[in-house]
């Protein structure tokens, strides 16, 4: 038993089972290959149609709306802004992406200092609370 490693499995155990999964996979093998030979090739074509048949085809997808958006394509940044008393927004730091700006701001406590993307072109007084 000391010999046979740390989990006291024989190497023997090993050779015996891969013989039999060898001897099973060449059986399987052998068996589809009947199969292909029997079907009639003018209705499948090929092997991959045969195979598609057993695979669920992909369902279609819906098209955009429209073209992609700044924020898809990444053209601006990321901005965090604190809100002012009369509702004006003022960027205190701006980021090239996200994961940075919320890095920085993980520790804020305060309810009007936030983050959003702002693409280039546009006024930061899109920031502006309604």
């Amino acid at each position: 038993m000391a010999t046979n490693g740390p989990f006291g499995i024989d190497p023997e155990d090993f050779e015996r089972a891969l013989r039999g999964a060898g001897t099973e996979l060449r059986d399987l093998l052998g068996k589809a290959g009947v199969y292909l030979d029997r079907v009639d090739h003018t209705t499948v074509g090929s092997l991959a149609s045969l195979l598609g048949q057993f695979t669920r085809p992909e369902a279609p997808r819906a098209p955009k709306p429209e073209g992609e958006t700044t924020g898809e394509t990444g053209s601006g940044v990321w901005a965090i802004y604190s809100l002012g008393d009369n509702g004006e927004a003022r960027v205190d730091q701006v980021f090239p992406n996200e994961l940075e700006a919320l890095r920085a701001h993980r520790d804020n406590t305060d309810d009007r200092r936030r983050v959003r993307f702002l693409p280039y072109g546009v006024p930061a007084s899109v920031l502006d609370a309604p």
